[in-house]
C-alpha cells in the first residue's frame, strides 16, 4: 500500500515536510510498546502509535520502520519531526484511535506484522495444558 493510499483511508495528514507520498509499506502494526514493535515487526512495515517521543523514532530506525502513523489527533514534538527528517521517515497523523486507524487500513487491505501464527501456537499451548 502507497502512503497516498494509507492517508485516503486513515484521512490524515503528513506531519513531514518531504514524504515521497508513492512509498510502499508491506504491512501494518499498531504498538505503544517499543519493545514490541522490536519483537515483532518487520521491515517495511507502517507502525500506528500514540507515541510521539523520539524514541518512536529511533525504534523504527532499528526495525526498519517505512514510516510512522500518528493516532488519537497527537502531533510529535518538534524534536521527534527533526529526527524523523534525519532517518528519512516519514510521519502521517490520523485523528482516529490506534483501533479504528489500524481497522481502516486493513479493511483497505494492507495486512498485519504476521504475528497470528506464533501467537496462536502460544496462545494453544498455554491453553490447553
Amino acid at each position: 500500500m502507497r502512503l497516498r493510499d494509507v492517508l485516503e483511508a486513515i484521512e490524515g495528514k503528513p506531519v513531514s515536510q518531504q514524504i515521497d507520498l508513492e512509498t510502499e509499506v508491506q504491512m501494518g502494526c499498531g504498538a505503544d510498546l517499543m519493545s514490541d514493535v522490536l519483537a515483532f515487526t518487520h521491515a517495511d512495515t507502517l507502525l500506528m502509535t500514540g507515541l510521539t517521543n523520539p524514541q518512536v523514532v529511533r525504534t523504527a530506525d532499528m526495525a526498519g520502520i517505512r514510516a510512522i502513523v500518528f493516532v488519537r489527533g497527537k502531533l510529535p514534538p518538534a524534536e521527534t519531526i527533526a529526527l524523523a527528517a534525519e532517518k528519512g521517515i516519514p510521519l502521517l497523523a490520523s485523528k482516529y484511535t490506534l483501533f479504528e486507524t489500524c481497522g481502516r487500513l486493513f479493511q483497505r487491505g494492507l495486512p498485519s506484522c504476521g504475528l497470528f501464527e506464533s501467537s496462536l501456537h502460544r496462545w494453544e499451548e498455554y491453553f490447553q495444558r
